[in-house]
């Protein structure tokens, strides 16, 4: 029946955009005949006060009436411009993440529940939300220290969020599906596991404690460096639906005259985020992937204080090395090993011609190196690089472009304080150093004692492996001899498997169709 439901959701869906004037409003260009005959067919249903305005807000307006999870999607799905499309990422980038408040005995319910003692136990105040999003909403609150009352943050996650999105998430799952099979020119960009990756990032997000220990682990990785720190967590007062940090006093740095005011150097904060950026990406592998000005607060001693990390990217060592050489041959021009890294590291297949390759990557390369250094942006770089290697059947990175758009977001946030930001200068003395300590001498030695490791792990795990691979041998030889057979039960019950499928096949078929008869007659 789940099937069934997934379709009912995915027609309420198209049903909601075809009204809101989204479907109207995609572009018609390499549309096949029968989906641009369906679009100018639905487009006259849409709201007549859809059609005076434009597609991002007709998008807004969409995810508003699909309700809380859809605008996670949209947020999910604005990172993947490589799937919807540079345009709509940049029409669902500017989805507002500001839900109603739900009230606050539920969450001091919620609170109670996931950590076994009262509201008046764990605070000495809770007040009112004074924000809420799709998943959670934020209460400030007190508690007893011996030092005296210090001021916390608790965020709490939303009533039924969880059984919605599981809901939701069928139909993205549909979508994808139906994606795949008859779109194969999608396949490349693999829309199934875009929705896994949509589906263990939200579950991530939905577990207050993760995002307590991705601050965690933030911290100990930035504590010495300078002018950037997360907030402390209060384990204590933290679990599954609930998590206590620090309170941020500060300004936003999307409020550039807040921040004049204050008396903070604008360029050096610019400076400042780009290079911290850089640092978690390089040297740590793991990054705040939600860097947006709302999340950014500069303290009274102008570190910059960044908050919410319920979305974070990881990158392992060769994703490390590959980017910090794609980035430096394109600084010292030499678009031939870019090609080869592409080609070394799996992106590009390897039918294609190293030499054409590294051609298309000239061709995004010297207009660049022609341009005054302010005017050149990394993320554009990585944007029009993603961009030539669909030519070269490139599959989708999912990892490379979460970082990609979120250096696109940290770069604008920096020419947002700075409009001459020079991007490359800023970024010089992490990129050089990462790339003298991992690309040089040092790296042989590093390689060596990971190879030692690695070879230590598989000396371990020998006697292991020649046993499973001894019992393996014994029921192949078995296999051969009394060839596979199964038990009756097994056989009953894959037919009765089989049956339901079959079953519940034919009932979607019809369901479809008595529901889409139904519409037409609706709107006859």
């Amino acid at each position: 029946m789940s099937t069934i439901g997934a379709y009912f959701r995915l027609a309420r869906v198209g049903w909601v955009l075809v009204r809101e004037g989204v479907v109207a409003a995609l572009p018609s260009e390499g549309l096949p005949p029968l989906v641009g005959f369906a679009k100018a067919a639905v487009a006259p249903l849409a709201r007549s006060r859809a059609k005076s305005v434009d597609r991002a807000d007709r998008l807004a307006n969409a995810v508003a009436r699909l309700g809380p999870s859809y605008v996670k999607i949209g947020q999910f799905l604005a990172t993947r411009p490589d799937v919807v499309g540079a345009e709509f990422a940049e029409d669902l980038s500017g989805l507002q993440d500001r839900m109603a408040f739900f009230p606050t005995e539920a969450s001091r319910t919620t609170i109670r529940e996931s950590l076994g003692r009262t509201i008046e136990d764990l605070y000495a105040r809770f007040e009112e939300p004074i924000a809420a999003a799709s998943i959670a909403q934020v209460h400030p609150a007190e508690v007893e220290t011996p030092e005296g009352r210090r001021k916390v943050a608790v965020k709490v996650i939303r009533p039924g969020v969880r059984k919605r999105f599981a809901a939701d998430l069928e139909a993205m799952y549909l979508v994808s599906r139906l994606q795949e099979r008859f779109i194969p020119n999608s396949r490349r960009l693999r829309p199934v596991e875009v929705t896994k990756t949509l589906e263990q990032t939200t579950k991530v997000e939905m577990d207050l404690r993760l995002e307590a220990a991705a601050l965690s682990e933030i911290a100990e990785n930035t504590q010495d460096d300078p002018g950037f720190r997360v907030p402390r967590v209060d384990w204590e007062r933290t679990g599954r639906d609930v998590v206590t940090m620090e309170w941020i006093d500060g300004i936003k740095m999307s409020d550039v005259e807040g921040l004049k005011a204050a008396g903070h150097d604008l360029n050096t904060l610019a400076d400042t985020l780009i290079q911290s950026f850089l640092r978690h990406t390089l040297r740590d592998g793991f990054f705040h992937a939600d860097m947006h000005p709302g999340n950014l607060f500069v303290d009274a001693s102008g570190t910059i204080v960044a908050v919410d990390m319920g979305i974070a990217g990881r990158l392992g060592k060769k994703e490390r090395r590959f980017l910090a050489e794609i980035l430096y041959g394109f600084i010292t021009r030499d678009y031939l090993r870019v090609a080869e890294v592409h080609f070394e590291a799996g992106y590009v297949p390897s039918h294609h011609n190293v030499s054409s390759f590294a051609q298309a990557i000239r061709a995004i390369g010297e207009p660049i190196h022609g341009q005054p250094a302010e005017t050149i942006s990394m993320g554009k770089l990585l944007t029009l690089l993603f961009e030539v290697t669909e030519i070269f059947d490139m599959e989708t990175r999912p990892e490379l472009v979460m970082l990609q758009k979120t250096m696109v977001v940290v770069e604008g946030v920096s020419r947002i304080l700075n409009p001459r930001f020079n991007m490359w200068k800023a970024a010089e003395p992490v990129v050089s150093g990462w790339i003298r300590d991992n690309l040089g001498p040092k790296r042989i030695v590093t390689d060596l004692k990971d190879g030692a490791k690695a070879a230590m792990r598989l000396a371990e795990a020998l006697p292991e492996i020649a046993t499973k691979t001894e019992k393996l041998h014994g029921e192949i030889m078995r296999m051969s001899e009394e060839g596979l057979r199964f038990d009756p039960e097994t056989a009953e019950r894959i037919g009765r498997a089989e049956a339901r499928h079959t079953r519940s096949g034919r009932v979607a078929l019809w369901v479809i169709a008595v529901s889409l008869a139904a519409i037409a007659l609706h709107v006859i």
